[in-house]
């Protein structure tokens, strides 16, 4: 009998997770398609080099922001916010500010900002074939951000 209670235990978690894998990827589906429509056409990641590009790729984005903001909680607020209000003297990525500009204001609804958001903290994402390369000329390989918005503010 006890067997038999377990086989039955099991056969509800199979259950269980299955359900919670199908939510779970309806997510990340939604998230990606918002992601795709909403930020590739200036985050593109298929571009051939760093002069094409009109803002930097999501993976650099995602790379910087996860300095300051380590958990999804924070890091998802903060995207959130930058996407909803972006301002110069909020930004963190200096570099990509003085490169770019700031981002023009768009008229995105919330929350799909916060599913794009939570998208790209748990997910890996699709960077340019030249990305890692500028990477280690521009920050050295190292951690922080090093790039060409260092110093930003300070007077000489």
């Amino acid at each position: 009998m006890l067997f038999a209670a377990c086989k039955e235990n099991k056969k509800e978690l199979a259950k269980v997770d299955k359900n919670k894998i199908e939510i779970d990827s309806n997510q990340v589906s939604e998230g990606y398609s918002l992601l795709k429509t909403k930020c590739y056409a200036c985050h593109n990641p298929n571009t051939k080099s760093h002069e094409e590009v009109i803002a930097p790729p999501l993976a650099a984005v995602k790379k910087r922001y996860l300095m300051m903001y380590k958990d999804k909680e924070s890091f998802t607020k903060a995207i959130t916010n930058w996407t909803l209000d972006p301002k110069e003297e909020k930004a963190i990525m200096r570099g990509a500010v003085a490169q770019y500009r700031v981002m023009p204001y768009q008229n995105f609804n919330e929350e799909e900002i916060k599913k794009i958001a939570t998208y790209i903290y748990e997910n890996e994402l699709e960077a340019p074939e030249w990305f890692e390369v500028h990477e280690k000329e521009i920050h050295g390989g190292n951690q922080r951000g090093m790039g060409i918005g260092r110093g930003m503010g300070r007077k000489n």
